[in-house]
Protein backbone atom coordinates (compact mmCIF):
# COMPACT_ATOMS: atom_id res chain seq x y z
CA UNK A 1 0.00 0.00 0.00
CA UNK A 2 0.94 3.68 -0.76
CA UNK A 3 0.84 6.42 2.15
CA UNK A 4 0.93 9.83 1.00
CA UNK A 5 3.18 11.31 4.49
CA UNK A 6 1.81 14.68 3.91
CA UNK A 7 -1.40 16.49 2.11
CA UNK A 8 -3.65 19.23 2.65
CA UNK A 9 -6.90 17.38 2.41
CA UNK A 10 -9.64 20.30 3.78
CA UNK A 11 -7.88 23.04 1.66
CA UNK A 12 -11.17 24.39 -0.45
CA UNK A 13 -11.18 23.32 -3.62
CA UNK A 14 -14.10 24.03 -6.20
CA UNK A 15 -13.06 21.82 -8.89
CA UNK A 16 -13.05 18.13 -6.92
CA UNK A 17 -14.62 17.21 -4.00
CA UNK A 18 -13.42 15.52 -1.10
CA UNK A 19 -15.18 12.06 -1.42
CA UNK A 20 -13.91 11.88 -5.18
CA UNK A 21 -10.27 12.81 -3.70
CA UNK A 22 -10.55 9.73 -1.29
CA UNK A 23 -11.97 7.65 -3.89
CA UNK A 24 -9.26 8.44 -6.24
CA UNK A 25 -6.87 7.80 -3.74
CA UNK A 26 -8.07 4.01 -2.91
CA UNK A 27 -8.33 3.47 -6.93
CA UNK A 28 -4.36 4.67 -6.89
CA UNK A 29 -3.31 2.27 -3.78
CA UNK A 30 -3.11 5.01 -1.81
CA UNK A 31 -3.92 3.50 1.50
CA UNK A 32 -3.24 5.81 4.36
CA UNK A 33 -3.02 10.11 3.87
CA UNK A 34 -2.07 12.19 6.92
CA UNK A 35 -3.74 15.13 6.86
CA UNK A 36 -1.79 18.34 7.69
CA UNK A 37 -2.87 21.02 10.20
CA UNK A 38 -1.30 24.96 9.42
CA UNK A 39 -3.38 26.85 11.26
CA UNK A 40 -6.43 26.63 13.89
CA UNK A 41 -9.08 27.33 12.28
CA UNK A 42 -7.92 24.29 10.15
CA UNK A 43 -8.23 21.89 12.81
CA UNK A 44 -12.38 21.44 13.41
CA UNK A 45 -12.19 20.21 9.82
CA UNK A 46 -9.57 17.97 10.21
CA UNK A 47 -10.30 16.14 12.62
CA UNK A 48 -14.35 16.06 11.49
CA UNK A 49 -12.30 14.48 8.54
CA UNK A 50 -10.69 11.56 10.25
CA UNK A 51 -13.92 10.65 11.61
CA UNK A 52 -15.27 10.21 7.68
CA UNK A 53 -12.57 8.11 6.40
CA UNK A 54 -10.72 4.72 8.23
CA UNK A 55 -7.60 6.22 5.75
CA UNK A 56 -6.86 10.09 7.36
CA UNK A 57 -5.04 10.47 10.16
CA UNK A 58 -4.20 14.04 11.40
CA UNK A 59 -1.36 16.12 12.56
CA UNK A 60 -2.32 19.73 14.86
CA UNK A 61 0.31 22.31 14.44
CA UNK A 62 0.92 25.93 13.36
CA UNK A 63 2.73 26.75 10.21
CA UNK A 64 5.81 29.35 10.07
CA UNK A 65 3.10 31.76 8.22
CA UNK A 66 0.99 31.54 10.90
CA UNK A 67 3.47 31.49 13.83
CA UNK A 68 1.49 34.84 15.60
CA UNK A 69 -1.74 32.50 15.97
CA UNK A 70 0.18 30.32 18.35
CA UNK A 71 -1.17 30.89 21.90
CA UNK A 72 -2.58 28.95 24.90
CA UNK A 73 -5.66 28.43 23.84
CA UNK A 74 -4.45 26.75 20.79
CA UNK A 75 -1.81 24.57 22.42
CA UNK A 76 -5.22 23.38 25.17
CA UNK A 77 -6.80 22.23 21.61
CA UNK A 78 -3.71 20.09 20.30
CA UNK A 79 -3.69 18.86 24.12
CA UNK A 80 -7.40 18.11 24.34
CA UNK A 81 -6.49 15.60 21.44
CA UNK A 82 -3.85 13.48 23.02
CA UNK A 83 -5.91 10.59 23.15
CA UNK A 84 -7.36 10.33 19.32
CA UNK A 85 -6.06 7.51 18.10
CA UNK A 86 -5.94 9.58 14.83
CA UNK A 87 -3.53 12.55 16.22
CA UNK A 88 -0.41 11.16 15.04
CA UNK A 89 1.61 14.15 15.02
CA UNK A 90 3.06 17.70 15.56
CA UNK A 91 3.15 20.02 12.69
CA UNK A 92 3.55 21.01 10.10
CA UNK A 93 5.56 24.05 11.88
CA UNK A 94 9.13 25.05 11.46
CA UNK A 95 10.49 27.94 9.80
CA UNK A 96 11.05 29.74 6.90
CA UNK A 97 13.44 32.64 6.64
CA UNK A 98 12.34 32.56 2.71
CA UNK A 99 8.88 34.33 3.06
CA UNK A 100 9.37 35.54 6.59
CA UNK A 101 5.58 36.28 6.11
CA UNK A 102 6.01 35.79 10.10
CA UNK A 103 9.21 37.94 11.86
CA UNK A 104 12.10 35.25 13.10
CA UNK A 105 11.75 35.32 16.66
CA UNK A 106 7.76 34.22 16.40
CA UNK A 107 8.29 32.07 14.24
CA UNK A 108 11.40 30.52 16.51
CA UNK A 109 8.98 30.40 20.12
CA UNK A 110 6.14 28.89 17.80
CA UNK A 111 9.05 26.27 16.47
CA UNK A 112 10.27 25.40 20.11
CA UNK A 113 6.81 25.66 21.77
CA UNK A 114 5.74 22.61 19.18
CA UNK A 115 8.54 20.58 19.78
CA UNK A 116 8.04 20.47 23.62
CA UNK A 117 4.65 19.45 22.60
CA UNK A 118 5.59 16.46 20.83
CA UNK A 119 8.33 15.38 23.26
CA UNK A 120 5.46 15.71 25.70
CA UNK A 121 3.13 13.87 23.92
CA UNK A 122 5.89 11.36 22.09
CA UNK A 123 4.86 12.04 18.96
CA UNK A 124 6.77 13.56 15.60
CA UNK A 125 7.25 16.62 14.16
CA UNK A 126 6.59 17.48 10.53
CA UNK A 127 8.67 20.51 9.62
CA UNK A 128 8.42 22.77 7.05
CA UNK A 129 11.89 24.44 6.33
CA UNK A 130 13.10 27.38 4.14
CA UNK A 131 16.19 29.19 3.62
CA UNK A 132 16.49 28.86 7.32
CA UNK A 133 19.11 25.46 7.77
CA UNK A 134 21.29 27.10 10.04
CA UNK A 135 18.40 27.92 12.42
CA UNK A 136 16.52 24.83 12.12
CA UNK A 137 19.42 22.41 13.12
CA UNK A 138 20.33 24.45 16.19
CA UNK A 139 16.91 24.60 17.86
CA UNK A 140 16.74 20.88 17.14
CA UNK A 141 19.61 20.31 18.53
CA UNK A 142 19.45 22.38 21.77
CA UNK A 143 16.14 20.95 22.32
CA UNK A 144 17.04 17.15 21.64
CA UNK A 145 19.54 17.57 24.33
CA UNK A 146 16.71 18.11 26.80
CA UNK A 147 14.46 14.98 25.59
CA UNK A 148 14.64 12.76 22.93
CA UNK A 149 12.20 13.64 19.95
CA UNK A 150 12.14 12.84 15.95
CA UNK A 151 10.17 14.00 12.67
CA UNK A 152 10.14 14.40 9.39
CA UNK A 153 11.24 17.29 7.01
CA UNK A 154 8.94 17.56 4.28
CA UNK A 155 8.83 18.41 0.98
CA UNK A 156 12.96 18.66 0.95
CA UNK A 157 14.67 20.81 -1.22
CA UNK A 158 17.25 21.92 1.13
CA UNK A 159 21.34 21.36 0.84
CA UNK A 160 22.95 17.96 1.01
CA UNK A 161 24.70 19.17 4.11
CA UNK A 162 21.80 19.85 5.91
CA UNK A 163 20.39 16.44 4.51
CA UNK A 164 23.42 14.75 5.95
CA UNK A 165 22.98 17.00 9.04
CA UNK A 166 19.62 16.23 10.08
CA UNK A 167 19.53 12.19 9.38
CA UNK A 168 22.15 12.00 11.64
CA UNK A 169 19.90 13.81 14.38
CA UNK A 170 17.55 10.80 13.60
CA UNK A 171 14.82 12.94 11.22
CA UNK A 172 13.70 11.51 8.19
CA UNK A 173 13.03 13.61 4.94
CA UNK A 174 10.12 13.52 2.63
CA UNK A 175 10.16 13.46 -1.30
CA UNK A 176 7.51 16.03 -3.01
CA UNK A 177 6.42 16.28 -6.43
CA UNK A 178 9.31 18.50 -7.15
CA UNK A 179 11.86 16.07 -7.58
CA UNK A 180 9.97 15.01 -10.70
CA UNK A 181 10.61 18.69 -11.91
CA UNK A 182 12.70 18.97 -14.99
CA UNK A 183 15.31 21.23 -13.26
CA UNK A 184 15.72 19.81 -10.24
CA UNK A 185 18.99 18.03 -11.08
CA UNK A 186 20.80 19.08 -7.53
CA UNK A 187 17.72 17.56 -5.33
CA UNK A 188 17.67 14.56 -7.20
CA UNK A 189 21.45 13.79 -6.69
CA UNK A 190 20.72 14.08 -2.83
CA UNK A 191 17.66 11.99 -2.97
CA UNK A 192 19.64 8.79 -4.63
CA UNK A 193 22.00 9.79 -1.76
CA UNK A 194 19.29 9.33 1.52
CA UNK A 195 19.62 6.65 3.65
CA UNK A 196 17.01 3.95 3.05
CA UNK A 197 15.34 3.91 6.58
CA UNK A 198 14.97 7.56 6.37
CA UNK A 199 13.13 8.35 3.11
CA UNK A 200 9.39 9.27 2.53
CA UNK A 201 6.84 10.34 0.27
CA UNK A 202 4.05 13.03 0.10
CA UNK A 203 1.80 14.90 -2.28
CA UNK A 204 1.80 17.85 -0.47
CA UNK A 205 -1.36 18.26 -2.48
CA UNK A 206 -3.31 20.24 -3.62
CA UNK A 207 -0.13 21.79 -4.14
CA UNK A 208 3.05 20.75 -6.51
CA UNK A 209 1.47 18.09 -8.41
CA UNK A 210 4.56 16.38 -10.25
CA UNK A 211 5.13 15.61 -13.59
CA UNK A 212 3.26 14.55 -16.06
CA UNK A 213 0.80 16.74 -13.87
CA UNK A 214 2.67 19.66 -13.05
CA UNK A 215 0.13 23.12 -13.01
CA UNK A 216 -2.64 20.53 -11.90
CA UNK A 217 -4.15 20.44 -8.55
CA UNK A 218 -2.25 17.98 -6.87
CA UNK A 219 -4.31 15.38 -4.62
CA UNK A 220 -3.09 12.43 -2.82
CA UNK A 221 -3.49 10.06 -6.38
CA UNK A 222 -0.66 11.60 -7.78
CA UNK A 223 1.74 10.34 -5.42
CA UNK A 224 2.34 7.01 -7.78
CA UNK A 225 4.13 9.22 -10.20
CA UNK A 226 6.36 10.79 -7.54
CA UNK A 227 7.18 7.35 -6.47
CA UNK A 228 8.30 6.22 -9.97
CA UNK A 229 10.10 9.33 -10.06
CA UNK A 230 12.33 8.54 -6.45
CA UNK A 231 12.56 4.56 -7.61
CA UNK A 232 13.99 5.73 -10.77
CA UNK A 233 16.54 8.01 -8.68
CA UNK A 234 17.31 5.37 -6.38
CA UNK A 235 17.74 2.36 -8.76
CA UNK A 236 14.92 0.32 -7.40
CA UNK A 237 11.83 -1.42 -7.87
CA UNK A 238 8.67 0.95 -7.99
CA UNK A 239 6.78 -2.13 -5.70
CA UNK A 240 10.03 -1.92 -3.65
CA UNK A 241 10.41 2.18 -3.08
CA UNK A 242 6.31 1.34 -2.09
CA UNK A 243 7.04 -0.99 1.25
CA UNK A 244 9.79 1.19 1.50
CA UNK A 245 7.95 4.16 2.52
CA UNK A 246 5.39 2.68 3.86
CA UNK A 247 7.46 0.91 6.80
CA UNK A 248 9.91 4.27 7.10
CA UNK A 249 6.52 5.81 7.43
CA UNK A 250 5.02 3.61 9.90
CA UNK A 251 7.91 3.36 11.79
CA UNK A 252 8.05 7.18 13.00
CA UNK A 253 4.17 7.79 13.64
CA UNK A 254 4.43 4.53 15.56
CA UNK A 255 1.60 5.69 17.53
CA UNK A 256 -0.30 4.07 14.40
CA UNK A 257 0.48 0.76 15.54
CA UNK A 258 -0.14 -2.27 12.96
CA UNK A 259 -1.52 -1.20 9.59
Amino acid sequence: MIIDSHCHLNYSNDDISLEEIINNARDSNVKLMLNIATKPNEFENIIHTSTLYDEVYFTLGIHPHEANHLNNDVIKKIYMNENNKKFIGIGETGLDYFYNNSDKSTQISSFEKQIEIAQNLSIPLVIHMRSAEEDTLKIIRKKIKEKAFNGVIHCFTGTKKFADEIIELGFYISASGIITFKKSFDLRDIFAAIPDDKILAETDSPYLSPEPLRGKINQPSHIVHTIKKLSEIRNTNYDKLIELTKNNFLNLFQKIGNY
